[in-house]
């Protein structure tokens, strides 16, 4: 036993303990605690919860990762990931708070007025959510086996294992806080190493000012090297599934029934707009110290371990070297390391930062815990939204609506725990790489929920047939070009299967407003629904003009 392994084992389990114990404080006592929270969180704690909820281990773990092994191409993650947040402040989420349902599901069944349309909701966001969560699991594994040094399988299950206990436990309030909390752990843990490395390598400890001057450094050694330039764009892959990619991950964030849900448990339209704006500036702390934690990393590596005897490496690469997330081969076999000899996982760049920079045990056993939040944080949001899928959306509205709250509390937590478990399951041997499994559940949700929302708040001819017509054609075209590309090779515009979500978005919303026009018209009563949910709270749209307070004095 060392005492790094003593050091980061108790960073861990305090923030473990931090968050069971917020769990129980918070216990959900009726399902709107449950579900939404009371609808009572400050717009700035709800802009953590939001930061925490999305800012996943795919984001923590993979991210700077993977713009370090695609340089210019990566950065259509960090356009996609922050710009779907802008489309999702102003465009969907007050009008959907204004609504006031509980889930995505409830607002797609009651605005198109049809349990076939909000069945069918539920049924894709148990599928996106759980495809989400798959990556999630993986991710903690990833760091709980890299901690215990045991075999990352083991480290998924007890990740599984913690998350139903507090999800289940303590609902949407009790993760909200949790989930504030994980916040505040992740983002330290994540600029910590980032302004120290920036220290070390320039002495300046503003790193998104200082890393400019390393990437022109990095320039001339690729050059030496003679491979191609860090920052040359469309190296990897066609500028087509560049732009596929970034729509695909900007239409999916603005779809994802979890992310929409956060923005259903504050008190007013206004506060779900500053919502909004407080998780861009949390998210965005983040997202742009991400393209400097991969310049730094890639900097050492080149000038630090690239050229130096193999017998002579540091310590470091060899506890990497054992969980197979790190080759070093002496391919020519002269006895020292080549840059091209070096394989990384894109997995492990965040992981192994504190150690490639000498930072010392405290801060690996919080970069440590800051991944186990950001995993943490974000299934714990998934398991809420396919539980309340379940639970709220099958469950209670149609198969048995005058069940009693303290059922539909059971249904909801039973339903929780065997999500999770199940999801544990397959994430012991996952289907793709973190990031790949979390690019395909935002191409299901840019083909499903991103068309049906969008029409469902701004186009109030859209009816019950069209929505249920675009969300089966879009749900098909996007699953059946994931699968052609990933397993038949076919591609359009060499468009792979992360960026699917461009031809399932087009035909969904092709499907929903041609079948919404050659069928009748929504009611009238649904008609204003529609058009009073473009008004600020205090307005009501009736008889065609729009009315200030509910008691019918005009508004000026």
């Amino acid at each position: 036993m060392d005492t790094q392994f003593l050091v980061s084992l108790s960073i861990i389990l305090a923030t473990f303990a931090l968050y069971i114990g917020i769990a129980i404080y918070n216990k959900a006592k009726e399902t709107s605690e449950f579900y939404v929270a009371g609808r009572g969180v400050p717009p700035i704690f709800n802009g953590m919860a939001i930061g925490a909820d999305w800012m996943s281990a795919a984001s923590f773990i993979g991210m700077a990762g993977t713009i370090m092994l695609l340089g210019y191409d990566g950065l259509a993650y960090i356009m996609g990931w922050t710009g779907g947040y802008l489309l999702l402040t102003f465009l969907l989420a007050p009008q959907l708070r204004k609504y006031g349902r509980y889930t995505v599901p409830e607002f797609i069944g009651d605005r198109f007025d049809s349990h076939t349309a909000r069945i069918l909701a539920a049924i894709c966001t148990i599928i996106i959510s759980f495809t989400y969560s798959i990556g999630q699991l993986s991710g903690s594994g990833v760091v709980i086996g890299r901690l215990f040094e045991i075999d990352a399988k083991i480290g998924t299950m007890i990740g599984a294992v913690l998350i139903a206990f507090y999800a289940a436990f303590g609902g949407m309030k009790g993760i909200t806080w949790t989930q504030v909390a994980q916040y505040i752990i992740l983002i330290i843990a994540y600029l910590i190493p980032v302004i120290f490395m920036s220290l070390q390598l320039t002495g300046n400890p503003m790193p998104w000012i200082s890393y400019g001057e390393l990437v022109g450094k990095m320039g001339e050694l690729d050059r030496e090297l003679g491979i191609s330039e860090y920052f040359a764009p469309f190296t990897n892959g066609t500028k087509w599934q560049f732009l596929a990619l970034m729509f695909t991950l900007m239409a999916g964030t603005a779809g994802l029934p979890h992310v929409i849900v956060r923005f259903y448990t504050v008190s007013t339209m206004k506060a779900a707009r500053w919502s909004g704006a407080w998780a861009l500036l949390f998210i965005g702390l983040l997202y742009l110290s991400a393209p400097a934690y991969a310049a730094f990393s890639r900097f050492i590596l080149m000038t630090q371990v690239a050229g130096s005897k193999i017998a002579e490496l540091p310590a470091w690469t060899k506890t990497w070297v054992d969980t197979g997330k790190l080759q070093v081969a002496d391919d020519n076999g002269d006895g020292v390391l080549q840059w091209n000899e070096l394989i990384i996982s894109n997995d492990i760049v965040v992981m192994a930062t504190p150690e490639i920079a000498n930072l010392g045990m405290f801060v690996i056993g919080l970069v440590a815990a800051g991944a186990m939040a950001a995993a943490l944080s974000t299934a714990g949001g998934l398991m809420i939204a396919i539980s309340s899928a379940f639970a709220h959306d099958i469950f209670y509205r149609v198969l048995k609506p005058n069940s009693t709250e303290k059922t539909r509390l059971s249904v909801a937590r039973w339903s929780i725990v065997i999500a999770t478990l199940l999801a544990g399951l397959i994430a012991l041997n996952p289907p793709g790489a973190i990031t790949q499994i979390v690019a395909w559940a935002f191409a299901l949700a840019t083909g499903t929920f991103f068309p049906a929302l969008v029409l469902g708040v701004w186009w109030k001819r859209s009816n019950s047939q069209g929505v249920i017509a675009g969300l089966l054609v879009g749900l098909g075209v996007t699953l059946a070009y994931i699968f052609a590309a990933k397993y038949g090779g076919f591609t359009i515009l060499g468009i792979i299967d992360t960026g699917a979500g461009v031809f399932g978005a087009a035909a969904a919303f092709a499907a929903n407003i041609a079948v919404s026009l050659m069928t009748a018209a929504p009611s009238q009563k649904i008609q204003e629904e529609v058009m009073d949910l473009r008004y600020p709270e205090q307005m009501v749209y009736k008889d065609g003009e729009v009315w200030m307070n509910e008691d019918g004095s005009k508004s000026v």
